[in-house]
């Protein structure tokens, strides 16, 4: 019998279905298109709290992530670098999601080692753990028919499943450029470049309320010529295309929570990868409480 069903294939799903797994539940992940198909593909996924404001679940969940990502990547686990990693013109003096080995550079810049993971990769890798069933869903109804615990780990689709008016979606367009060997990444308000293995991610625009999946060639060129502004070496490379996805943002911040038989977590934006590992762990305490706990929003 199927303990759990975790709806959403995403990076939040899979990890949440991995950890619980671990801890001897029987997991099922639904998800209608697979990982493949999830925003979570077209994100740089580079370790960083973007637009996500502190709180101690938040700052928990992320240095948990950071030390979980270290450590499989030091195992060997594909689809993970870890990038040596420049804030420029950033503030400074609130520093609260530091990772360890972080130096302050200057009043408005910082360095430190960032995990990066090709989601392209890693996704496949995670659903390699578990099962995993194209299924969508229109109602939370259809999988605690199925199983006694519930994870909605469904994104912006929480707006309608729970239904939380607080989801919504903040557009982000992203070019590919093909890396020549650039290692670091370097980030700035308004700008982002964030080097794999074979491509270039440079970035970006975060549009709040915008459900526009078409890529603008306007847009691209504004994110060539700001990122060409803050790395020079990027400019001029082979464009291998443009990308958009859709953040599934939530005022208030995440919702990590339980709730009867349903374990919420949703609405982290642009920090997936960044709190993953950690919000994980707090659906398996979760899973194993059997009263709700008070909330764990930011």
């Amino acid at each position: 019998m199927t303990d759990a069903i975790v709806v959403g294939g995403g990076i939040i799903g899979l990890t949440a279905a991995v950890r619980l797994r671990e801890a001897g539940l029987d997991v099922e992940v639904w998800s209608p298109g697979g990982p493949a198909r999830t925003v979570s593909v077209v994100s740089a996924a580079v370790w960083y709290p973007s637009y996500t404001d502190y709180s101690p679940s938040v700052q928990r969940w992320a240095l948990t992530a950071y030390d979980e990502f270290t450590r499989q990547q030091a195992a060997g686990v594909p689809g993970l670098a870890l990038r040596p990693t420049r804030n420029v013109a950033m503030p400074t003096g609130d520093l609260w999601w530091a990772p360890p080995g972080l130096s302050v550079t200057g009043p408005s810049s910082a360095e430190f080692v960032a995990p990066l993971a090709e989601m392209a990769v890693y996704l496949p890798w995670l659903e390699e753990q578990v099962r995993v069933v194209r299924r969508s869903v229109s109602s939370l109804d259809d999988a605690l028919a199925a199983a006694p615990l519930v994870v909605n780990a469904s994104g912006l689709a929480a707006r309608t499943l729970v239904p939380d008016d607080a989801v919504f979606p903040a557009r982000g367009q992203i070019v590919l450029v093909r890396n020549p060997g650039l290692t670091e990444s370097v980030r700035t308000p308004g700008a982002y470049v964030h080097p794999r293995s074979s491509d270039v991610v440079l970035g970006g625009t975060f549009e709040p309320g915008s459900w526009d999946l078409t890529p603008s060639a306007e847009v691209t060129d504004g994110i060539l010529a700001r990122t060409a502004a803050l790395v020079p070496a990027v400019a001029g490379l082979e464009v291998l295309g443009s990308r958009v996805g859709l953040r599934p943002c939530r005022r208030g911040g995440p919702r990590v929570e339980r709730e009867g038989r349903v374990i919420h977590a949703y609405g982290h934006g642009g920090a997936g990868m960044t709190l993953s590992w950690g919000c994980a762990a707090e659906v398996v305490r979760l899973a194993e409480s059997q009263t709700p706990s008070p909330p764990t929003t930011v």
